[in-house]
This record gives structure tokens, sequence and C-alpha cells, in this order.
């Protein structure tokens, strides 16, 4: 059982972190402007600590579930928060975009933190819900006239690696000291959304 744990890690981790070499900071979101192209849209996700701690609640949530939540939860913010990236794109507004990711990670953190394990599709239709805001604040930093499908396709593929970081961390469930590093980890995410609640209220 130790080898293909050790084979998806060898295989995987190192795609991770070359994703996240391409963040520049661990802020919010970059400006509008500088979203442009493929490249962008892969780094944008990880350039803001917000979207990438509720990203990789999602892994650590669906490794707690296991199957088959494990792997539907994972496709199922990318598919949804490309719908919310289609709205930022198009100029659909969207109230509360920064509450509405601030309380997902309150929210996934929680989750995370209390080990709940809700129907299945109660838990698709939480993480889906907040893949809207998600997306939608992705979609708008891309300025008129530039690619917005190579963008999309970028932080599209970043979400699903962040996605596949939660899982891989989530992997140590397995153990008794695993299991209270994750409440630990979903506690830590609760507590920096409620930081980011204060900071849009600020």
């Amino acid at each position: 059982m130790k080898r293909p744990v050790c084979g998806l890690l060898a295989r995987w981790l190192p795609l991770a972190v070359a994703a996240l070499c391409f963040s520049q900071s661990a802020e919010a979101h970059v400006q509008k402007g500088e979203a442009i192209g493929f490249l962008t849209g892969l780094r944008h996700p990880v350039s803001g600590l917000d979207h990438v701690l509720a990203m990789v609640s999602v892994g650590l949530w669906g490794a707690q579930l296991g199957a088959p939540a494990v792997w539907v939860l994972p496709v199922a913010f990318p598919m949804v928060m490309a719908l919310g990236g289609m709205m930022g794109l198009m100029g659909i507004p969207l109230p509360g975009t920064e509450y509405g990711i601030a309380a997902s990670m309150i929210l996934l953190g929680a989750v995370v933190f209390f080990e709940l394990k809700p129907p299945l599709w109660v838990a698709g239709s939480l993480v889906a819900f907040f893949a809207i805001f998600h997306g939608h604040a992705h979609g708008t930093e891309l300025p008129p006239g530039q690619n917005g499908l190579l963008y999309s396709m970028g932080f599209v593929c970043a979400t699903g690696l962040l996605h596949g970081v939660g899982i891989l961390i989530g992997l140590v469930h397995r153990w008794t000291w695993g299991q209270m590093f994750l409440r630990l980890a979903g506690a830590f995410t609760a507590s920096m959304g409620v930081f980011f609640v204060w900071k849009a209220f600020a």
C-alpha cells in the first residue's frame, strides 16, 4: 500500500511545486491588466493565500471523506469555478465576492477541523457554491481584448493541482497523528478566513 502512495507523491508533488513557483506573493489577487495568457492564469490561484487555502482544503476534505468524494469534490470545484470565471469575464456582477471567498475558507476549514461527513450531494453542493466566488474573482482579472480561454485554462489547471496537493496531504489521515494534523490545518484555514473577512471590512 505504501508503494502506490510514494509513487503518487513522486509523480504529482513536483508538478505542484512547479505551479507554486509561479506565485508572486501571498496576497489576494493580481491587479487588473496583468492577467494575460495561460501562465498568468496558472499563477493566479497560487498568488493568493485565500485561494490556496480554500482549494487545498477541498482536497483535504475529500481525503477525509474517502471515495467517491475524494474524486467528486476536486472535479466539481473546477467545473463550477469555470462557470464563475465566465461570469467574471463577461462582466456579470457577483456581489460580495471577497466575502464569499473568505466564507469558503471559514466553512471549508471548519468541515475539515470537525471531520464532518455529510451526504455526497451536500458536500458537492457546498464546494460548488463557493467555487462560483473563486471563479468570478479569477475571471474579473482579465482585461478586455485578451485571451480569456487560455487564462481560464490556466487557473483551472492550477486549481486542480492545488486540490491534488490537498489530497496528497490528506493521505496522512490514516494515522492518528495525521488526523490531528488535518484538524489543525482546518483550524488554521478557518482562522485565516476570519482574518480575510476582517480585512474585507477594513
